[in-house]
């Protein structure tokens, strides 16, 4: 029995959606060297004449972006500082004007980027196009998009002219909300309460690859004067690559209190109950094969933030988080790396896997790969009951038991072996492909190969399954952990082994 189904008549509903999304808009062709070339001279620009030709476009782009910000009533605040937190002005901009739509507020700041532009050549003594890192003129406009919600857009004021933008999946589904006329309470970028959860489950389940692009062209032509003579020439818009996903599963309870009662120790059982092998199979990775894991890392970090309990556990540059926020129970997949993960691809009536690329045409494997890890999660993660360690429970395996005759011992819970047995079965290397004989002794014992120690992991196997802890798989050498016997050993190996975690 997994969390949800644990506490199902506490839930009220859940929802699965997309949470930070930042995507970022590249000009292809000026990205090339010969393209821009190309550009240059349909546009009859010689490359000693390049300056003068980008300073142009770039007092070009920016006087329409500032025309267009003060059209808008807004006036663009230069910010000297990365300390400034531009967010947050916005933010606070927003509460002032929350029911209108459009432009909030706008900033404009010198930042590092690599930009295309015309160098001489020492060897060739020749003039040649070529990437270039510096600083450049960036603009940041912070938009409540009637669609997308909160969200900005940040552009770059010279080749190549790179766009980023950003927006919140939650802030979206809220605006469709609003449209369907169903009703919904927010509480720091979650829903605390939604009337029909069904509903609002199919209607963020609608939010699409071919909905995204034709926002993010829009906002595009809307900002950069340039982009129709680029098109004219050059045939194509800009390509949308994801920078980053957060994908998120709230889990809402009725009441607050009922999340907070189970919500420290279950942060507390998944930071002991999950070591390195558990962590690499969230992210769909075949536990056996960690011994080829050479380059990269893994690693857990449970913090206490501004009152938040959060544990993350991480591999490379992926995530999965969990922390609660008010009466929901948040557990949030970041992929930064989507080559870690393997998609099916057709290619000439051919079925192949491949890893996984940063296009957002690749939005629903994103979201396929984000609910994967996010149910592995979830079924690994222990029971938690008030009762902590049942007395009844342990009795059952405290006692011997005869079946057909034959005399098996009874667990005593307190002694070394107990322990160290419990302790390799509950692995989460194990979850997924089960374990048999020659897995547990491996572990179990330094030599185990003789024959001694394989008939005594025989006999504590058949211990195991008659007190109903593990159960065989018919017909094959492999055995799980029952539903009670995981129960058991995680109770047992929490009291036995560690103190409680306190904050």
């Amino acid at each position: 029995m997994n969390l949800i189904e644990q506490h199902n008549s506490k839930i009220r509903g859940i929802l699965s959606t997309f949470d930070r999304f930042i995507v970022h808009g590249y000009f292809i062709s000026f990205q090339n060297p010969r393209l821009l070339l190309y550009y240059l001279i349909k546009k009859q620009v010689m490359l000693v004449d390049f300056y003068k030709f980008a300073h142009e476009q770039t007092e070009e782009l920016c006087k329409y972006i500032e025309d267009y910000s003060e059209k808008r009533g807004v006036n663009i605040e230069y910010i000297t500082t990365s300390k400034v937190d531009k967010n947050e002005i916005a933010k606070n901009k927003l509460k002032e004007r929350k029911y209108k739509t459009g432009l909030i507020c706008a900033f404009s700041a010198l930042e590092i980027c690599n930009i295309m532009t015309v160098s001489s050549n020492r060897e060739t003594q020749k003039l040649e196009i070529m990437s270039k890192e510096t600083k450049c003129k960036h603009y940041y406009l912070y938009f409540n998009h009637k669609a997308l919600g909160f969200m900005f857009i940040k552009i770059q004021t010279t080749f190549p002219y790179n766009i980023g933008i950003y927006f919140n999946g939650r802030e979206y589904l809220s605006k469709v909300l609003d449209r369907k006329h169903i009703s919904y309470e927010m509480f720091n970028n979650s829903f605390s309460y939604i009337e029909d959860f069904d509903k609002a489950q199919k209607l963020a389940n609608e939010l699409s690859y071919e909905k995204l692009l034709k926002y993010f062209s829009k906002l595009a032509n809307d900002i950069n004067p340039l982009l129709s003579d680029f098109k004219s020439i050059l045939n194509h818009e800009y390509f949308w690559c994801i920078d980053q996903c957060e994908y998120a599963i709230d889990i809402n309870f009725k009441k607050a209190n009922d999340l907070k009662c189970i919500y420290k120790k279950l942060v507390e059982n998944a930071y002991f109950a999950f070591n390195s092998e558990s962590i690499y199979s969230f992210f769909g990775k075949n536990s056996k094969r960690i011994h080829l894991f050479t380059q990269g890392s893994i690693s857990s970090d449970l913090r206490l933030r501004e009152d938040e309990l959060r544990i993350k556990f991480k591999l490379n540059n992926n995530q999965i988080k969990m922390y609660d926020k008010g009466n929901n129970l948040r557990i949030e997949v970041t992929i930064n790396n989507p080559r870690d993960f393997k998609i099916v691809k057709q290619t000439n009536e051919k079925t192949t896997l491949v890893p996984m690329g940063k296009s957002l045409a690749n939005l629903d494997h994103y979201v396929e790969v984000s609910k994967s890890i996010i149910d592995r999660f979830i079924s690994a993660l222990p029971e938690i009951e008030e009762d902590f360690l049942s007395v009844n429970e342990l009795k059952k395996i405290s006692v011997p038991k005869i079946i057909n005759g034959k005399l098996y011992p009874a667990f005593n819970i307190f002694e070394e072996e107990t322990l160290k047995l419990f302790q390799i079965i509950s692995n989460g290397k194990y979850l997924i492909q089960g374990f048999n004989n020659k897995m547990i002794r491996n572990e179990f014992f330094e030599n185990g190969e003789l024959e001694e120690n394989i008939e005594r992991t025989t006999r504590m196997l058949a211990k195991l399954k008659v007190h109903k802890i593990i159960k065989k798989v018919p017909r094959k050498n492999q055995y799980f952990l029952t539903e009670q016997g995981r129960k058991i050993v995680t109770k047992v190996l929490l009291f036995t082994r560690k103190e409680l975690i306190d904050f």
